[in-house]
């Protein structure tokens, strides 16, 4: 097995990806000499440039490292991509993400939080928690913390946040000390072909904790008799059934107070600044976790209400009188419900447009209902072509899928560049002008943000 010891130079092909960065980001930390390929230049890989990290952007094995000791590649990176094939035949050791993940986890205490929706989220609160309380943790996190403005930190304490990842079952290298299992959702069924099949994956993820390990699994989870833990946690948002639990929820301007409900004490007047109720939960777990590592309760408090949440996860983009625009990452049903349902009970009786760019020909094609009645309870859906990421074309399969299960008159089908032309057309002073708006998806929308707040800023007033 490979030692992160004797690794003096790494190099990643696909570094602009989220886990894949912070894993860089960590070499990078500990002085190895780290460079890398993606496919196109992004505003991470410039921040990874001005870390001393060296990336070019063409498929090209003239311009990579001869000899590195080691090579770490995403699973959205072709089999046949040059460089890949390059080092494979060489035999220089080529490993993938979740591998690397699993051998730096083998030498620490490591809490891994997991679930098809909600683990970046609570990853990055339960992370922001250890380190603002004082405790200490490095972090890998599957989004960019607003507090931080980074993916990874490190830290001298010898415990690792992790988010665990089940996508081409990377999860199921890692070793718990501590795990979450916040939702199991249907969601990458190219992967594990039924939904059966990727519960029992969750079950076989809580298999995975150490002997003393110490599971939190949201309440009601489908298989939850079958998680294995020594010690075993439920929690939910409001359910008393749950070991853990949120009380006197009050929303307030897109914030939230409430008190938490734990085995034998309770925390009250916790403030958290970020909205969505599903986020309420997700803090709720995270507590807990702080808890049970003995952080006091007047530390957690201020941790969480100093929480500026995670980029692209219910974000204000703006926030005035008239307009509240919020982007988010949701591409999963559960997720874009849990969006809408939470940003209408913030802003209640604002006309609500939401800008949706579906996810995945084959994560449509499966979810295409769940999609039709989750965009339901906006008052306009706004739907952009699918973004492919790693998928070639599936035939029949396109954005009118959804659109076509949508009440009528509610849906309108653009491409990204009629938006613009769309929006300064209709959304004039009149009914179709929205005062809630939101965009999500997990492709390239998080390019069209930016431009979208200027234009918008006219009506925001």
């Amino acid at each position: 097995m490979v030692s992160v010891k004797d690794i003096q130079t790494v190099y990643f092909i696909g570094i602009g990806g989220i886990g894949m960065s912070a894993l860089a980001r960590y070499f990078n930390a500990l002085g190895k000499a780290v460079s890398g390929y993606d496919k196109t230049p992004t505003p991470l890989t410039a921040q990874l440039q001005s870390e001393g990290i060296h990336i070019h952007f063409e498929e090209r094995p003239d311009l990579i490292p001869a000899n590195p000791d080691l090579v770490v590649y995403t699973p959205a990176v072709p089999a046949q991509h040059l460089e890949l094939v390059y080092y494979q035949q060489k035999g220089i050791p080529v490993l993938k993400r979740s591998e690397v993940l699993g051998i730096i986890s083998n030498s620490s205490f490591n809490i891994c939080i997991g679930g098809t929706h909600g683990k970046t989220t609570t990853t990055t609160m339960t992370a922001h928690l250890l380190r603002h309380s004082g405790f200490g943790c490095n972090a890998f996190l599957g989004g960019i913390s607003v507090n931080y403005n980074t993916n990874f930190w490190s830290d001298p304490r010898n415990v690792a946040v992790i988010e665990a990842d089940e996508y081409d079952r990377s999860f199921l290298r890692l070793h718990p000390d501590i795990a979450v299992i916040s939702s199991m959702d249907p969601d990458h069924l190219d992967i594990y072909g039924t939904e059966e099949k990727l519960q029992e994956a969750f079950v076989d993820f809580s298999k995975r904790l150490k002997p003393q390990g110490m599971l939190f699994s949201k309440y009601g989870l489908p298989k939850g008799n079958e998680l294995s833990a020594n010690k075993h946690y439920t929690y939910s948002l409001d359910n008393r059934l749950a070991d853990i639990y949120a009380e006197d929820i009050r929303m307030a301007d897109g914030s939230y107070t409430f008190s938490v409900s734990l085995p034998g004490k309770k925390i009250e007047a916790v403030q958290l600044h970020m909205g969505g109720m599903h986020n309420v939960e997700n803090a709720l777990v995270s507590i807990a976790i702080a808890d049970q590592l003995g952080i006091e309760p007047e530390k957690i408090k201020e941790a969480v209400a100093s929480f500026k949440g995670v980029k692209r996860r219910f974000e204000y983009v703006l926030k005035t009188s008239r307009m509240v625009f919020v982007d988010d990452y949701a591409h999963h049903p559960e997720e874009l419900k849990a969006l809408l349902t939470g940003a209408k009970a913030l802003f209640p009786g604002r006309r609500c447009t939401v800008l949706f760019q579906p996810h995945l020909f084959s994560r449509t094609n499966d979810l295409q209902d769940g999609f039709a009645a989750a965009l339901n309870l906006a008052d306009q859906v706004l739907l952009l072509p699918i973004y492919p990421a790693r998928e070639l074309p599936m035939p029949g399969v396109t954005s009118a899928l959804i659109a076509g299960k949508i009440q009528p008159g509610k849906v309108v089908l653009l491409d990204k560049n009629e938006l613009t032309d769309y929006i300064k057309n209709t959304w004039k002073a009149g009914s179709d002008q929205p005062e809630l708006f939101i965009t999500a998806g997990a492709g390239d929308i998080d390019a069209l943000v930016q431009p979208l707040a200027g234009l918008l800023e006219a009506y925001a007033g």
